[in-house]
């Protein structure tokens, strides 16, 4: 039997704040340990192409200047059209990640239709905002929210602060420590006609400019075949592009680069 309690709305946030709060995510005890060393996620990035739009991010996650995890996600598909890619504390980032997506679905059960592309954005705004006193003591969620709307038939693009403001993109933007090197790697390399095949060596050349920069960002890890994750949105939905296709225009890459280029 379904019992209904005091929400009667169609977000899956507003029925765990109002009716569950217990189930809500409680980060107090990281907060309250002083001193403690929290995992944080780096690079991210995302830009619009011919087709739709990219979302990619490095797989590094650290903790000051140690390697806490070599092999994180950081860029989560929220539906078959959004996606979301996070960058600092690591652990409130992939749980509003992970309640993001159960929103969204809910949302269309319940409504019988999905959100449109705007409105997720303004979803995720709203849980940024509730994050807000954690971000004041250290606990930051600085995300990249992205999709195909179907809609306007093109890609969007949305950058946060901490405060929930959400600011919608026009070309690229990158976020966390290697951020401004990927942005300005992009710079000169984005244009808004790319393929997806010039737009997936765009986001891996500024993943690997980044890298190149800033110590805590991962990169292309060869020795332990770990890679970037690079994503598609378009009308066909989310496409995630494969390892071998990211290797091969990595090493592609640093051949070009390479004193003499390649043999």
């Amino acid at each position: 039997m379904l019992i209904r309690g005091n929400y009667q709305g169609s977000s899956f946030f507003e029925l765990l704040r109002t009716d569950y709060p217990t189930l809500m995510p409680d980060f107090s005890p990281w907060i309250e340990s002083a001193g403690v060393s929290i995992p944080h996620g780096t690079t991210v990035l995302a830009f619009k192409f011919a087709d739709g739009v990219l979302v990619a991010g490095d797989r590094l996650a650290t903790e000051g200047h140690r390697v806490a995890s070599r092999d994180v996600e950081k860029v989560f598909s929220t539906d078959e059209y959004s996606l979301m890619a996070i960058s600092g504390a690591a652990g409130p980032c992939i749980e509003m990640g992970k309640i993001l997506s159960v929103e969204l679905e809910h949302y269309e059960k319940i409504e019988g239709q999905a959100l449109e592309l705007e409105g997720k954005a303004n979803k995720l705004g709203q849980m940024i905002r509730q994050n807000l006193p954690a971000a004041m003591q250290g606990l930051v969620v600085v995300p990249l929210f992205a999709g195909y709307d179907m809609r306007r038939g093109a890609g969007r693009l949305w950058k946060y602060d901490i405060t929930g403001g959400r600011y919608e993109e026009t070309e690229f933007e990158a976020t966390g420590s290697g951020g401004i090197y990927a942005s300005e790697s992009l710079k000169k390399s984005w244009r808004p006609d790319l393929t997806a095949d010039e737009a997936i060596a765009a986001a891996v050349t500024a993943l690997t400019d980044a890298a190149d920069q800033d110590r805590a960002t991962g990169g292309v890890d060869l020795q332990r075949k770990i890679f970037p994750i690079v994503n598609l949105a378009t009308n066909k939905k989310i496409t995630r592009v494969d390892d071998a296709t990211v290797e091969e225009i990595y090493r592609a890459l640093v051949d070009e680069r390479t004193v003499g280029g390649a043999s």
